[in-house]
């Protein structure tokens, strides 16, 4: 039996000492280790479990036994929670701090009983020697919370164990000696410990401190060998879940084989029953339509607009291929990413570039820029093109009179009136403070003066109201049409200034064709 001690205690020893080399070799290199402190914790934890294990063992007395008894249940009630949470990490999953400290609290409470058992025995009932051993070794009936702290340990052992199954499949086969290492080094210490419940181990001996020395010389050929800890695969189910893009899966034949977390918050009307059928029959039970994009194309860039609590937003869809190793298309990613503010923000860069800020129509640099290829285009459609350009009579007047906030409204008032007259073909811009500008395609030059005259009398017979008094407002206009080859842009805009004048000095509130164009007719 003296021999059996003995070579139980060295191999005891030996789990220590490799479990103390694991704890400081993490932690001189923990910048080079994922979840370092966690993994130096976990085996500090064992280091003092076995140590005090192999030091009670060699003890003389039972006194001495139940100190270093108490030293080892520093160590082993926190290892498995620690276990757990290494394993948990290692697939690329975490808890909550309050889930985190919450498996904390039974180790707690079992090494305060352990330390504190002499007063009111819950964890051993009694503690003797054994009377069948040539040398001291310590015997116990078990106490209420022991059940507890061991059904507890045997469930952090077994959900790690399970967790670290459960990504098998998923695990490159380069890191499967990774997680072979992590599956074993749960499954020995939970056999061990479920053979020492049951009492079929020799002299009573704990198996677990031994087993150790096992699953510590694992640890250093899996570090050694597979860089353990160094390169820590992450679950592809974890990628797929973390990712801030929606993603859409389907097969080959267009149904939707999966989607992420991420996908459920833009489109929170899918559900996982919809699995299994074609993307074109979902997106009928949630817009009323197929889907808008051309999914089957590699490498389609396009924006894709909806509802989402109230509030329109805009998602940029992508897609790409799935291939196999021969390799052969076996199915579609269709990618959402969220643009709603980037297009928000080109919105506003388009709205400040190319439109009036006060009245929301073009503004002067964009009509240029749209009145010459709409005169290109009418010249090589051999069509006429006319402009109007006109201004609001005795605008300072208004603003002196009333203040520039009137003015302003004034000039949103004439932009109002006019629009309720103009076709969507029409380019209609504020050229200036109070001078308006319209361009005509295939409009002649006796329409554009119709179009004028009666823009002219709608804005005589509409004043601008405002709560406590009403402001007539007329308007002097100046109406050009292409005569030649030679026409510019330019020179059609200054001969409609040139019309529009001819009105301020004739009386204001009037129409004025430039004489050129007249004579070209």
């Amino acid at each position: 039996m003296e021999s059996h001690i003995t070579t139980y205690i060295t191999l005891v020893t030996t789990s220590a000492v490799l479990n103390l080399f694991l704890c400081m070799y993490t932690y001189f290199r923990r910048a080079h280790f994922p979840n370092a402190n966690i993994f130096i914790l976990y085996t500090a934890s064992l280091s003092v479990y076995t140590f005090g294990y192999a030091i009670g063992l060699a003890s003389n007395t039972l006194e001495q036994m139940k100190f270093w008894n108490i030293i080892q249940y520093i160590g082993m009630p926190v290892s498995a929670p620690l276990g757990l949470l290494l394993m948990i990490h290692y697939t690329g999953k975490k808890l909550s701090t309050w889930l985190t400290s919450a498996l904390f609290i039974i180790p707690s409470i079992t090494v305060f009983l352990v330390a504190t058992n002499d007063w009111h025995h819950l964890y051993y009932k009694r503690v003797w020697l054994r009377e069948d051993s040539t040398v001291p070794v310590m015997a116990m009936d078990i106490g209420q919370w022991y059940v507890v702290h061991g059904a507890f340990t045997f469930s952090c052992l077994l959900c790690a164990g399970l967790i670290l199954i459960g990504q098998w499949r998923h695990t490159k086969k380069m890191y499967r000696r990774q997680l072979l290492t992590l599956i074993v080094s749960q499954i020995i210490p939970m056999v061990a410990a479920f053979v020492y419940l049951l009492g079929l181990t020799p002299f009573g001996l704990d198996p677990v401190p031994i087993l150790m020395c096992v699953t510590s010389a694992m640890y250093i050929w899996a570090i050694l060998s597979s860089r353990l800890l160094t390169i820590v695969p992450i679950a592809k189910e974890s990628i797929f879940e973390s990712m801030r893009e929606g993603v859409l899966v389907l097969d080959s034949s267009y149904r939707l084989v999966d989607f992420n977390r991420s996908l459920r918050l833009m489109l929170p009307e899918i559900e996982t029953t919809m699995v299994g059928q074609p993307l074109n029959d979902i997106w009928l039970d949630l817009a009323g339509e197929t889907f808008p994009v051309e999914y089957g194309r590699e490498g389609l860039q396009t924006d894709l607009y909806w509802q989402l609590n109230g509030e329109t937003v805009c998602y940029q869809v992508r897609t790409s291929y799935v291939f196999n190793k021969n390799p052969q298309v076996v199915g579609i990613l269709i990618m959402l990413i969220d643009i709603t503010e980037q297009r928000f923000l080109q919105e506003q860069l388009k709205q400040l570039a190319y439109f009036d800020g006060l009245t929301k129509i073009y503004n002067r640099t964009q009509f240029l820029n749209k009145g010459k290829e709409l005169l290109q285009e009418a010249r090589l459609n051999l069509q006429p093109v006319s402009f109007i350009l006109f201004d609001i009579d005795h605008f300072k007047q208004i603003n002196d009179t009333y203040g520039h906030d009137v003015g302003d409204q004034a000039i949103i008032h004439v932009v109002s009136v006019c629009n309720r007259y103009l076709d969507t073909e029409m380019l209609f811009a504020r050229y200036g403070g109070e001078e308006f500008v319209i361009a005509l395609p295939n409009t002649p030059l006796q329409e554009a003066y119709a179009l004028a005259e009666q823009l002219r009398i709608a804005l005589l017979n509409q004043p601008l109201d405002l709560e406590d008094k009403s402001i007539p407002i007329t308007s002097s206009f100046g109406v050009s049409q292409i005569s030649s080859e030679t026409d510019t842009l330019e020179s059609l805009l200054r001969d409609a200034d040139h019309a529009l004048y001819e009105s301020k000095r004739n009386g204001r509130n009037a129409v004025r064709v430039h004489a050129a164009s007249v004579r070209s007719l």
